[in-house]
């Protein structure tokens, strides 16, 4: 059976079946850009789709043909529309979306990748492209929207801090607030903070050094030191909201994990008439000290299931870093378990 799956036919789409004990499905593509673009450099995106699918991705002339097991072929195939229907929709996919996206739709087979690319946001730096890449960003991304308190939970490289910095730059940008606030605790992770050379407000800069390199790479480095400069953008520590009320502002408490109960309590009162606030953290990486029990711990028990505050957990599934990184997660979470 042959199916054209383009109005202007760029592809033509032949569904799996079985040749001598081997399935495949196969692509005629008419529209060479496209074919550019699904396939890469040197066909990188087709290795990175090999990899993460393990079935077969061979090219050859205008065709790409996929073989392999019967279950993993349609699998395989259907993560292969998802990304062609991306593109067809004129959006663009980089090696580092092809194996995100092929990784997530390998455990997550139901979700639509242009349904998701719909949540765009365009921020700062040469109006970048931000939109959320799993099912549990769009719902943090749709929780931050909707709700004035939202805790964005999970491991390292799931977008908590960047996604979370990229909504306030559009909040700022909409007019929905007047100014942006990022802290985060400036606890030790097996270093002392005494020994950095410096006043107070030297040691604790590298701690927000992320907090800097996500404005930096949302809205450039210049325009970045701009709004600091100014005050519309004020990078702290935890330490220095005591006291403070917080109105008309997006407020970002990043690397939760590490504030104390008081600390976590001071925070969450802090917040005044006209803000929102989001709370990020990894509960499994705390660098308090062993006697002392995690703010965010705490705030995600007995704040749970209050009105206008959302808690979204991401997981391994939703890193957007080196796919080894949702590996070494597992392989942690599970040596955790044992």
């Amino acid at each position: 059976m042959l199916i054209s799956t383009s109005i202007e036919s760029k592809y033509k789409y032949h569904p799996a079946e079985n040749q001598s004990g081997v399935w495949s499905a196969k692509f005629d593509f008419t529209d060479i850009h496209l074919l550019r673009d699904i396939s890469g450099m040197v066909g990188q995106n087709l290795k990175i789709l090999e990899k993460n699918t393990a079935v077969q991705f061979i090219q050859s002339a205008q065709k790409i043909l996929i073989r392999g097991d019967q279950d993993k072929v349609e699998k395989a195939t259907k993560i292969f529309l998802e990304l062609l229907s991306v593109l067809e929709s004129g959006g663009v996919l980089y090696p580092a979306d092809i194996d995100q996206s092929s990784r997530m739709l390998m455990r997550e087979s139901g979700v639509s990748l242009v349904e998701l690319s719909k949540q765009t946001i365009y921020v700062g730096y040469k109006k970048k492209r931000i939109y959320p890449r799993s099912i549990r960003q769009k719902q943090y991304f749709d929780a931050i929207k909707k709700n004035d308190l939202v805790f964005g939970v999970g491991p390292a490289g799931t977008g908590k801090t960047y996604l979370a910095m990229a909504m306030a730059l559009s909040a700022l940008k909409n007019e929905e607030v007047k100014r942006i606030i990022l802290c985060r605790p400036a606890v030790e992770a097996g270093e002392k903070l005494g020994f950095l050379p410096g006043d107070l407000i030297e040691k604790v800069n590298p701690y927000l050094r992320p907090l800097y390199d996500a404005l930096f790479d949302l809205f450039g480095a210049e325009k970045g030191e701009r709004l600091i400069e100014r005050q519309i953008v004020e990078v702290a520590p935890l330490a220095f909201m005591r006291g403070r009320t917080l109105s008309d502002a997006f407020v970002i408490l990043d690397e939760a994990q590490n504030t104390t109960q008081e600390q976590m309590k001071m925070f969450l009162t802090r917040i005044g008439v006209g803000s929102k606030a989001v709370v990020t953290g990894d509960p499994t990486q705390v660098d308090l000290p062993r006697n002392q029990t995690s703010g965010l711990r705490q705030a995600l028990r007995i704040l749970e299931g209050i009105p206008d505050i959302s808690i979204v957990q991401l997981t391994d599934a939703d890193v957007v870093r080196h796919p080894l990184v949702s590996a070494i997660i597992r392989a942690y979470a599970k040596a955790g378990k044992s």
